[in-house]
């Protein structure tokens, strides 16, 4: 295959995927890991870790890339924030939970913040929603992740619960029954009742 083939079918996987080349993609369509090397060192397309390219001339979408590297995880508590709309803050660390019997290799625990949940409590509240770039990745709506800051606020900044409570209270978009659900599944009720009462 020439230069330009190889350029071709990279093109393609990209636009199938978001941006996003994977070594097993690259390598179900014939072009090997040496050819990907390669256009690396040429600078036609940049390496965002292990087996994951994008083109050298598209900014990549960290969100996506790093949800493509295990089904495990789903976006929770500052990530899940900025991905809802009640941070203006992009995260300086992204968080993410799994399921207590489960384990994130270690390559993305050094890359985020990990909490872990019980086995049964990990779906409450799962969705998929879109990153800044437009790329679908699993996060928890906004009354779970309102759930999550409340029972995580010991290792949150206190700034960052304030003010992301408050944005959920103005929030057009709160549905205060999906939260006192989501409340009662986690017990705890009274809690989320304290902080309610204040901000509403």
């Amino acid at each position: 295959m020439t230069s330009e083939e190889i350029l071709k079918v990279l093109t393609a996987i990209s636009k199938q995927s978001n941006g996003l080349i994977t070594t097993k993609e690259a390598g179900v369509n014939g072009v090997s890991r040496a050819m990907l090397s390669k256009l690396c060192n040429l600078g036609k397309i940049s390496r965002i870790s292990a087996g994951q390219y994008v083109f050298a001339t598209e900014l990549g979408d960290e969100l996506f890339s790093l949800s493509k590297r295990s089904s495990l995880f789903i976006f929770s508590h500052e990530t899940a924030l900025f991905l809802n709309g009640i941070s203006e803050r992009t995260p300086f660390e992204h968080t993410v939970t799994i399921p207590s019997s489960k384990k994130l290799g270690v390559s993305i625990r050094e890359q985020c913040k990990v909490y872990y949940v019980k086995d049964e409590l990990i779906n409450i509240g799962k969705t998929i929603l879109k990153t800044t770039q437009g790329n679908p990745v699993p996060a928890y709506d906004m009354e779970r992740t309102v759930c999550d800051i409340i029972r995580s606020r010991n290792r949150i900044a206190d700034e960052t619960v304030l003010s992301s409570l408050k944005r959920y209270a103005a929030s057009p978009k709160k549905n205060l029954t999906r939260l006192n659900t989501y409340a009662e599944a986690f017990g705890m009720m009274e809690a989320v009742r304290r902080y309610l009462e204040v901000l509403l």
